[in-house]
């Protein structure tokens, strides 16, 4: 048998098993292929590293997670910004409690493919997990993020007049705002000025602080929490309807912002749309059902809306 149709089928048997349940047979089959891929010489750098991303998968599902984040890792190093090896090398991490290399990979899959709920979700666990660990100071604390290259985030978009294109533009999933993500030095400058708004915020100088978050935002448009902020501020200066504007751009970026959901409610209801309201708190509540604030709002708007 050509070595070409033996990979193939060793790539075959192992999905086989890997669906069936056996992990562990189905690792050792993939790493048979990339034996033999290997051996060939020939082969391109897409099919080792789906054959290292399949591994990945197997190492995974028996909690074996240092060996995942090996071929994940082997495997990105192969295609740079693979979905599959991105999220199962996050999942990875998260499991070993390395949540700041967890959140690199959560916040670079979300940049790669903004409509992976998984990727939108995991960034909203391990923002909390960081908080609880680090305290308030925890983004300073982080590795780099890579900025996503636009070809990157083309070659996984689905072809046009295909079943998935189709399915994602009938589909609720978040919409990318935009494809242009910035660079490193942007980002890090944008960043810099986001955390001198947060010094303005705790000063009460809410309208510089809106001047510093929309400075922020010309540089780094993907940025959930600066959007939110600055609607906090809007908020205070009674600028309601910039508050919702703010918070639906959030909401694009990240699906369960819980503190988009909860600063629209808040904004819906000083401008008396109760029925706006109750519906983004019933929402957060369905993301936090003991989320104690968004329970007291509803409670309040249900008196209101009487």
């Amino acid at each position: 048998m050509a070595p070409a149709s033996r990979i193939s089928n060793l790539r075959q048997a192992g999905n086989e098993q890997f669906r069936s349940g056996q992990y562990a047979q189905a690792a050792t089959l993939y790493g048979r292929a990339l034996e033999l891929l290997e051996a060939a010489g020939d082969a391109s750098a897409e099919e080792k590293s789906v054959l290292y991303s399949n591994r990945a998968a197997c190492y995974l599902k028996d909690g074996n997670c240092s060996l995942c984040i090996k071929d994940c890792s082997v495997a990105l190093d192969l295609v740079p910004f693979g979905i599959k090896p991105l999220l199962r090398r996050a999942a990875a991490y998260e499991a070993l409690e390395r949540y700041q290399l967890a959140y690199v990979d959560y916040k670079t899959l979300v940049q790669v493919d903004c409509t992976i709920q998984a990727g939108h979700d995991g960034v909203n666990r391990m923002t909390k997990a960081l908080l609880e660990k680090d305290g308030l100071q925890w983004r300073q604390k982080l590795p780099p993020i890579p900025a996503v290259p636009v070809s990157a985030q083309k070659r996984w978009e689905p072809p046009l007049g295909s079943n998935e294109a189709i399915a994602r533009s009938n589909s609720n999933e978040p919409v990318c705002v935009t494809k242009q993500v910035p660079s490193a030095a942007a980002t890090e400058q944008a960043n810099k000025l986001k955390v001198e708004g947060n010094e303005f915020v705790k000063k009460g100088n809410y309208k510089k602080a809106i001047e510093k978050y929309t400075e922020s935002l010309k540089l780094h448009k993907l940025e959930s929490t600066t959007y939110t902020n600055r609607a906090l501020c809007y908020l205070n200066l009674k600028q309601y309807k910039e508050a919702i504007q703010d918070c639906s751009e959030a909401l694009k970026l990240d699906a369960k912002n819980v503190k988009a959901f909860y600063r629209r409610a808040q904004a819906y209801k000083e401008l008396k749309d109760y029925k706006s309201s109750v519906a983004d708190i019933n929402t957060l509540l369905k993301i936090e059902p003991k989320n104690n604030a968004a329970q007291k709002l509803r409670q309040e708007l249900s008196k209101l809306s009487k």
